[in-house]
């Protein structure tokens, strides 16, 4: 098995550790590889290739980080034909909130997603996604 160097700031690192031990691990290593596992699993679902979706990604940050707010704008302009909407909002007395509405299909939500997961100092990225290409309310059961 190769050996790989990752560099993460020292909360992070207590927290996996404090994570491995209570869940029975055997150490960071472990928790890495099933993380790493399940992040790229996240877009092979193949019940959602081919289709139209709407994803709605959430994205939390200090404000005073304003590379964060830069980047989510840039974001935004480079993938104007995926982002439907843009919400802005301040969170408590530090943090912003950015929440994107997307409209596409999987690969391109997921390189959406992914560019704001690699943003440095965006505190946390959360994301769900829904076909929409067969929805009809109408034969909803009420």
């Amino acid at each position: 098995m190769a050996v790989v160097s990752v560099s993460m700031p020292d909360e992070l690192l207590e927290r996996l550790d404090q994570f491995a031990d209570e869940h029975g691990y055997t150490g960071r290593s472990e928790v890495v590889r099933e993380a790493s596992r399940n992040l790229l699993g996240e877009f092979e679902d193949t019940r959602l290739e081919d289709r139209e979706l709407m994803g709605i990604v959430t994205v939390l940050f200090d404000y005073e980080t304003t590379s964060v707010e830069e980047r989510m704008m840039h974001l935004r302009h480079e993938h104007e034909d995926l982002v439907a909407s843009n919400f802005h909002s301040h969170v408590g007395d530090h943090y912003c909130m950015e929440l994107f509405v997307l409209e596409g299909e999987l690969e391109d939500i997921s390189t959406f997603v992914g560019k704001i997961r690699a943003t440095k100092d965006a505190l946390t990225v959360d994301y769900s996604v829904i076909p929409v290409d067969s929805f009809d309310p109408i034969s909803q059961d009420s």
